[in-house]
């Protein structure tokens, strides 16, 4: 991560690439890796509630709530989260959040999908509660390298006992591109995670793509973990 520690993108960057329609990153369809591991997370449980961090559009979203589980969000792009509601056909409404200023919260109609548009790091269990479902998908790895402990504190606090939390990271030569995504090894997940969390591997896929060829790499692994509190 040396060679990427000290970039950094403000918030205004993302927000720009929204308005522009700079999304690569968003995929159309349901994640394969959320898709293949679904069974993992929910365990047999039903109406589970699941956290999105750094959202976007995700279809992944809607698929989960098609399956009646209640899932939060949190984007900076206010952009971003209309589109989602409108590219879903959802009907939604935008309310105020007492609890963080200049902050809104976007609410489809039937109460299961409930996007904050905000900074993250203004997001807590005492807006929302705990989860027991995560499903961290361009998240970790768009977050500025410095931020990644305050990150995974956050990440952790939101985590109900009985939760399962599925990550989602990229390795790749990071002499080759400066990021985001960024390079997260394996082993910082578990210096992040290991204090608080079981970790367990659950795929590891070549993901280069054409698309990868033009940030300068050669290869590119997608590794998918499945993180669990640790018993008390």
């Amino acid at each position: 991560m040396a060679a990427q520690a000290d970039r950094v993108m403000a918030l205004g960057e993302w927000e720009g690439r929204w308005n522009e329609g700079r999304t690569g990153f968003h995929q159309a369809h349901i994640h394969r890796l959320l898709e293949g591991n679904i069974d993992k997370i929910l365990c047999g449980r039903q109406k589970v509630r699941f956290f999105f961090p750094l959202c976007g559009k995700a279809v992944d979203m809607k698929w989960l709530a098609d399956m009646g589980h209640e899932i939060v969000g949190v984007e900076i792009s206010e952009t971003g989260i209309k589109q989602f509601f409108e590219e879903q056909g959802l009907e939604y409404k935008e309310e105020p959040v007492a609890a963080i200023p200049e902050a809104k919260v976007y609410k489809s109609s039937d109460g299961k999908i409930s996007i904050y548009q905000c900074d993250l790091y203004n997001f807590s269990s005492a807006i929302e509660g705990q989860f027991g479902g995560i499903w961290d998908r361009g998240s970790l790895v768009a977050i500025n390298p410095c931020d990644r402990r305050k990150y995974a504190t956050l990440i952790t606090s939101l985590m109900d006992k009985d939760c399962r939390y599925l990550l989602d990271i990229f390795e790749y030569n990071p002499e080759l591109y400066k990021g985001p995504p960024f390079f997260v090894p394996e082993d910082e997940v578990k210096q992040l995670y290991g204090g608080a969390c079981d970790i367990e591997l659950l795929q590891s896929v070549d993901s280069f793509s054409e698309r990868h060829k033009a940030w300068g790499i050669d290869s590119l692994l997608e590794k998918v973990f499945l993180l669990t509190p640790k018993a008390n």
